[in-house]
């Protein structure tokens, strides 16, 4: 069963960010996630708001967990403590 990794962030140091950004996508794919919305537009209907958000399907809970778990997965959340507010959760697809 498929999973979806879903992040509301508010970016508080861009160039951090970005360099988070580069390795966790490199990370990502490499577990076999693929983007399925990234900062694109929306409407908040309830609850807080943060003005970036993404969606990763991957291909089990077990993957997205591992990826988050991974080496290189941990080495890109180095760059965004201190640079962004993030809100992360994984979600198995019914």
């Amino acid at each position: 069963m498929s999973a979806l990794w879903i992040a509301h962030v508010n970016v508080t140091d861009a160039e951090a960010y970005g360099r988070y950004a580069a390795i966790a996508t490199e990370a990502i794919a490499a577990f076999g996630g693929v983007f399925l919305a990234r900062n694109s537009k929306f409407v908040q209907l309830e609850g807080n708001a943060r003005k970036r958000n993404v969606v990763v399907r991957f291909p089990s809970l077990d993957q997205a967990v591992a990826c988050y778990n991974s080496p290189r997965y941990q080495e890109a959340l180095s760059h965004a403590e201190g640079a962004a507010e993030r809100d992360l959760m994984v979600l198995e697809e019914d």
